[in-house]
């Protein structure tokens, strides 16, 4: 059967576009009973790679991440949900794939490439930063994971894992599983604009509507959203194409939202077509997107306050995780250092 690894990296509240582009999937993947196993990993130490000087952020923002987790459904009886900085083994994998993947290679890594320009690191760029695709490489092999839930920023970086892995695997033994990436089902869904029209939602940015946002402030944050900047009057024809609005309604919005917000509408295709020809200010819109996201992370919400109430069980949960994938991941481990004939205290032939 197969083996699922994903995670976020704890450097703030989880948001729409985490929920829409993964967790509601890992939701899925975890209750559909198909997968031998699934691995949550909370990357903090990928995390300080870039907040080494913050490490309060990263610190504070573990149990913060665990709760969305919890609350969106993904449940530790189903799922190893671990922290990575307390899985040793992980660093020590990344240090002998080091030795089989060049600066070159890392350099073309488009992601790499791109996060570098988003943080405005031009030449002062931390090593850990800069060598996170072979950590990423380590979080996935540790765990023999065959299946890996990414958007598709992120397929340079799974490309360069299978890489390491038949690297690996042709220099010393077969040991490794190359993963596969899995992209949302719905393209809508790998990535979500920011409220401002930005092409990302980014916890960096501000331009976010968080899962344990209150209503109000849901409620103002769909009330500043960017939408058609032509659209000036009711009366004029608006776009719906690079429309955050509308991309949202995409991704949230079923036939049954408008029985239940707007039933002057049958589906999203005729909300469109009026907006479209003109006659349908955003207010109206905007008003119905909030309806659907108010009925959508309510119960979230909800569930998330309980829990919070009692981190001591969040961290109980997170200790007894970690502890399970720490035994995967030194049989991992072992395997590795015996293909590579390191092992030396634990039974090979003693070196010549």
């Amino acid at each position: 059967m197969d083996i699922i690894l994903t995670g976020d990296r704890p450097t703030g509240r989880l948001h729409l576009g985490h929920y829409v582009g993964s967790l509601k999937r890992r939701v899925e993947m975890q209750n559909s009973g198909k997968y031998e196993q699934i691995y949550i990993m909370i990357a903090d130490a990928q995390a300080l790679t870039d907040n080494a000087d913050n490490i309060n952020k990263v610190r504070n923002n573990i149990s913060e991440v665990a709760l969305d987790y919890l609350a969106c459904g993904l449940d530790p009886k189903k799922s190893t949900i671990f922290i990575q900085s307390q899985v040793p083994e992980l660093c020590e994998l990344s240090f002998y794939y080091m030795n089989l993947v060049t600066v070159s290679r890392l350099q073309r890594n488009p992601t790499v490439k791109n996060e570098i320009q988003l943080r405005g690191f031009k030449q002062s760029i931390p090593v850990g930063f800069f060598t996170y695709p072979i950590s990423q490489a380590a979080d996935i092999t540790a765990f023999k994971a065959n299946i890996v839930p990414v958007g598709e920023d992120q397929l340079p970086m799974i490309e360069q894992t299978r890489e390491i892995v038949r690297s690996f695997n042709t220099t010393y033994r077969e040991v490794l599983v190359e993963p596969t990436a899995v992209l949302p089902e719905n393209s809508t869904c790998s990535r979500l604009p920011g409220l401002d029209g930005a092409a990302k939602m980014s916890k960096s940015l501000g331009n976010c509507i968080y899962l344990s946002d209150s209503s109000n402030d849901i409620k103002k944050k769909v009330q500043s959203m960017f939408t058609d900047p032509t659209h000036l009057r009711v009366e004029d024809p608006g776009h719906t194409e690079n429309n955050p609005v509308f991309i949202y309604l995409d991704a949230f919005c079923r036939d049954e939202h408008f029985g239940a917000f707007l039933p002057a509408y049958q589906n999203l295709d005729e909300l469109k077509a009026h907006y479209q020809r003109g006659g349908l200010g955003d207010g109206t819109v905007k008003k119905f997107l909030n309806e659907i996201l108010q009925n959508e992370l309510r119960p979230i919400r909800e569930k998330r306050e309980l829990l919070a109430q009692d981190l001591g069980e969040i961290f109980k949960m997170l200790e007894a995780g970690s502890h399970k994938a720490e035994a995967v991941a030194a049989q991992t481990l072992s395997e590795v250092k015996t293909a590579m004939g390191i092992n030396y205290f634990n039974g090979n032939e003693l070196p010549r």
